[in-house]
């Protein structure tokens, strides 16, 4: 036993060395990358900080003129929605108007065809017909005086040989 106890002895003493490399070589790397990170975090800073500060003050610079713009657009907005709706209600209005006035003018153009028509109908009754009548009963003495000038005349033209039969109304 006095052996199994020396061979336990230098088994535990031998995994206790050797932990303590492992941790020995685990402090090393992590200290390795410690000092990597830090150098890495220095170069983004010193890159990083410069960048920042030149952004910082170009928005306090420009700040005030920002919100100068968003007020103006605010205003131009609000004019523009106003101009806008006067321009929509003077739409509409010119509009009504010019449906008032086609329809005035449908009706005047339906009137005056109407007084046209009964113009020409008027004139028709009033001149036309009268002349017409005139006209046939002066067709109907023309003919009958050439019937009875012709009658004296065909008698001679009856000895030529033209045939009594023709005659024009």
């Amino acid at each position: 036993m006095d052996n199994l106890s020396i061979a336990l002895v230098a088994a535990i003493t031998a995994a206790v060395v050797l932990q303590a490399l492992i941790l020995v070589a685990l402090y090393l790397a992590v200290r390795k990358t410690s000092v990597r990170m830090e150098a890495l975090a220095e170069e983004v800073k010193s890159k990083t900080i410069p960048t920042l500060e030149s952004a910082h003050a170009m928005m306090l610079e420009l700040r005030p003129k920002i919100e100068t713009i968003a007020s103006n657009l605010a205003e131009t907005t609000t004019t523009v929605r106003a101009q806008v709706q006067r321009l929509d209600a003077t739409v509409s209005d010119v509009i009504d108007r010019t449906r008032l006035q086609v329809i005035r003018a449908d009706e005047l153009f339906g009137r005056t065809l109407d007084k046209v028509e009964e113009t020409t109908e008027m004139m028709h009754h009033t001149v036309v017909s009268p002349i017409r009548q005139v006209s046939g009963v002066l067709h109907g003495v023309t003919a009958g005086l050439g019937f009875l000038l012709n009658r004296k005349r065909a008698r001679p033209r009856e000895a030529v040989g033209m045939p009594q039969d023709e005659m024009f109304i």
